[in-house]
């Protein structure tokens, strides 16, 4: 599905977030892991859709680590298709060759990442904001950078904002009204130095989103 796993960590030999572990990423994450000496600490889920989760109880248990994801999305851990119709759910099944998907079962150990909670790993501080829209729970993560760019933060924005545009509102527990007001309040007051990390395509950055972002632009005028 053309969905981006991210690891996040200070330095190799130190423990790292994976943020959306979708489909077919166990194997490629056992891989970066051993390449980049990392030790995984905990998962961050932007949203409870599945090309965003649909490895996170696999991994979750492989690292014995928890799973982090805003309440109102928490029931699709177990029952992803619920935020597709069961139309969408059988066209999708034969668009990846299943006859049948598999059964999802919830993590052993499932946080709430609230708007406003911080997450401490490894001298690395994330803060949760909640930008419902796309889903009733979607999140995105930030974290400070301190790298050698003139970069103050990244932001992991799933699919709540995307290079050009911004998350669909039409599945189940999507709401329009709702993502434009996200984006009002949850966005636009962001500095422009912000990179943008999305759930599908390239990174942005805050400001290029709000210098060419037609959403953003409607909102600004």
């Amino acid at each position: 599905m053309q969905a981006n796993c991210y690891f996040v960590s200070r330095n190799p030999g130190t423990e790292c977030v994976i943020i959306d572990p979708g489909m077919e990423a166990v194997d490629k994450i056992v891989d970066v892991v051993r390449e980049h000496n990392v030790k995984p600490a905990a998962i961050f889920l932007t949203h409870g859709h599945f090309d965003h989760m649909w490895s996170a109880t696999e991994v979750a248990a492989l690292y014995d680590i928890p799973v982090w994801i805003h309440p109102a999305d928490r029931h699709l851990l177990s029952d992803p298709m619920a935020a597709v119709s069961n139309e969408s759910a059988g066209m999708l099944g034969m668009q990846l060759g299943l006859t049948d998907l598999p059964d999802f079962t919830e993590p052993a150990d499932v946080r709430d990442a609230e708007g406003g909670t911080v997450i401490e790993i490894d001298s690395m501080t994330f803060t949760v904001d909640h930008v419902p829209g796309h889903t009733p729970g979607t999140v995105v993560y930030r974290v400070d950078y301190d790298g050698p760019e003139n970069v103050s933060q990244m932001m992991f924005s799933g699919d709540f904002l995307f290079q050009g545009s911004i998350g669909r509102t039409d599945l189940n527990g999507g709401d329009h009204t709702a993502m434009l007001e996200s984006l009002t309040n949850k966005v636009l007051p962001l500095d422009d130095d912000i990179v943008v990390l999305p759930g599908h395509g390239p990174q942005t950055s805050i400001g290029r989103e709000r210098a060419t972002n037609p959403f953003l632009a409607e909102l600004m005028a």
